[in-house]
């Protein structure tokens, strides 16, 4: 079967991150730092104000790769991190994917991929690069 994938495919989604968002990871994790729950706190922080768990913008990019690109049924092997800016709620965060490696495998693909969020400034807030398994095409 011919590969369906190239070298500068991209795709993205886009998602304003409300407070519920981030009570509702706080409450699947378990995380309820006071930096993401508590504003009394979080107006002493040089924030001055709550921010989003790092992992919801990862989240995201999850969602592109899961949903978009590749798509349903991708495996996820790795994904790297560096959280740039920080999300507060009520940003609009636009999570992108880019391939930039093919690696053929006798048995299956492996799909590099740069992964960048922006907020709704253009501003990067959280970059990496991540591999995964894309739905079979071999």
């Amino acid at each position: 079967m011919e590969n369906i994938y190239y070298i500068g495919q991209k795709s993205d989604t886009t998602k304003t991150i409300s407070e519920y968002d981030v009570y509702s990871f706080a409450g699947i994790t378990g995380d309820f730092n006071y930096a993401h729950i508590n504003e009394e706190y979080a107006k002493n922080t040089k924030f001055e104000t709550r921010i989003a768990h790092g992992m919801i913008s990862a989240g995201l990019i999850s969602s592109v790769l899961g949903m978009k690109l590749p798509g349903n049924g991708t495996i996820y092997l790795n994904q790297s991190l560096d959280f740039k800016k920080a999300v507060k709620i009520g940003d609009t965060i636009k999570a992108e994917v880019e391939i930039i490696e093919i690696i053929d495998k006798k048995k299956f693909t492996i799909l590099k991929l740069k992964t960048v969020c922006y907020n709704q400034f253009g501003e990067i807030v959280t970059e990496g690069i991540a591999q995964v398994i894309p739905p079979s095409d071999k």
